[in-house]
């Protein structure tokens, strides 16, 4: 039983006025029972549920939190900024502080546009894309998740038809099938969009190959048409830049979230000086966009991870953590996958198609004290030390041991 004000109350109290009693992909109806809906406090690597359950925290509120909850420095700049202003009139000297540092830092970057939320950002690159060609059709690999607007969403209910109109599908990493998407279009690419990689939910992650980036970037260049990266969820974690500049590839346009504020709503698109015009010329705002403190924060936060070294600190735990997690599964003779890159693993069980073995396993780590999630990505950040992955090591040895009984 949960104490009173614990899980189960708050649940109860949210079922009368809340739809569903949640929405969206926080909704822990979609994940196995003992799932806990509600978190009072967070701290670096770990996060408190509202039953005084502390957990090593590999899902980092969804990708966000890339230094730690609570990092000291995003703190004190957010600190700052909220003693002056957040959401004013109009932008904060902030904002170009912000603007500049992204261009600075990102190869294709000549310029910057700040919004709040991933789909923001993917929308708007969608739409600079089409005023920039004066064509209608956008490429979309199959599963890949790009925001949870109609145009996009994973969820069609509540849609029409005509929300995903001007749309066609390729496969990830299969160039032949993009050239046959493009072909299909006509003379009416406007642009194509790919995430930094293939993070498709339930299904294996892949990294990009070095020929379909190439070729990516070929075919846009030959049909005049934008390639656009959503690192809106890989972003900075695998590098300095974007995602695709560890392949020698630069895109038109890019859009970020997730990690760029450490958890306060940030989102942005970088483009290169040939879109800048259609950027200036079409019309996306919000009333909360140039809020102030998240900006504050993501600048802090983006001088963080240059002096920590993110990408290779992120590198060297998580493969640590991906040698632990493959000695425990041989030890267990249990079939484990790992894919996509080791600072945001994915872990997925052979001949598990429904995943109760999956399932099986969460219910122990989490019982165990580490919070993971039985088929989409988790997250490492900076606040994670080795201690923590021993922790989860710990957890997933329980883990194993109910997959083997299920």
């Amino acid at each position: 039983m949960s104490p009173p004000g614990g899980d189960a109350a708050l649940r109860a109290r949210a079922a009368r006025v809340v739809p569903g009693g949640m929405w969206g992909h926080l909704d822990t109806r979609r994940l196995p029972a003992g799932y806990p809906q509600f978190f009072t406090r967070a701290e670096g690597g770990h996060i408190w549920d509202a039953n005084g359950q502390r957990y090593v925290d590999l899902m980092c509120s969804w990708g966000p939190i890339v230094l730690g909850h609570h990092n000291p420095v995003v703190d004190a700049a957010v600190a700052r900024q909220t003693a002056l202003g957040d959401c004013l009139n109009g932008p904060a000297p902030v904002m170009v502080e912000l603007c500049e540092t992204l261009v600075e830092r990102v190869a294709h970057a000549d310029w910057a546009m700040l919004q709040k939320n991933g789909g923001d950002a993917t929308t708007a690159c969608v739409t600079i894309a089409r005023a920039a060609t004066g064509r209608n059709t956008v490429l979309i690999a199959q599963g890949s998740y790009h925001g949870a607007l109609p145009w996009c969403t994973p969820v069609p209910a509540g849609t029409t038809a005509e929300d995903r109109a001007n749309q066609g599908r390729f496969i990830y990493n299969d160039l032949a099938s993009l050239q046959a998407a493009a072909d299909a279009t006509g003379s009416d690419l406007a642009a194509v969009i790919i995430t930094g990689f293939r993070h498709d939910n339930v299904v294996d992650q892949e990294m990009p190959s070095l020929a379909f980036a190439q070729g990516a970037r070929a075919l846009c260049d030959r049909l005049g048409a934008a390639l656009i990266i959503d690192d809106v969820r890989a972003g900075f974690r695998l590098h300095r830049g974007c995602s695709w500049e560890r392949l020698g590839v630069q895109p038109d346009l890019s859009a970020w979230s997730k990690a760029i504020a450490n958890g306060h709503p940030l989102a942005a698109v970088l483009g290169r000086d040939s879109l800048r015009e259609a950027a200036a010329r079409v019309f996306i705002t919000g009333s909360f966009w140039c809020g102030a403190v998240p900006m504050a924060a993501a600048v802090a936060t983006l001088a963080e991870m240059d002096r920590i070294g993110l990408p290779d600190y992120l590198e060297e735990l998580g493969s640590y953590l991906r040698a632990g997690m493959a000695n425990l599964a041989q030890r267990h003779g249990v079939g484990l996958r790992q894919s996509g890159p080791v600072a945001m693993p994915l872990w997925l069980f052979d001949d598990d198609p429904g995943f109760e073995k999956g399932g099986a396993f969460c219910r122990a780590t989490l019982e165990h004290g580490a919070y993971l999630h039985p088929r989409h990505n988790m997250f490492l950040n900076a606040a994670h030390t080795q201690v923590d992955m021993d922790a989860v090591l710990a957890a997933a040895e329980a883990g194993f041991r109910a997959v083997g009984a299920a």
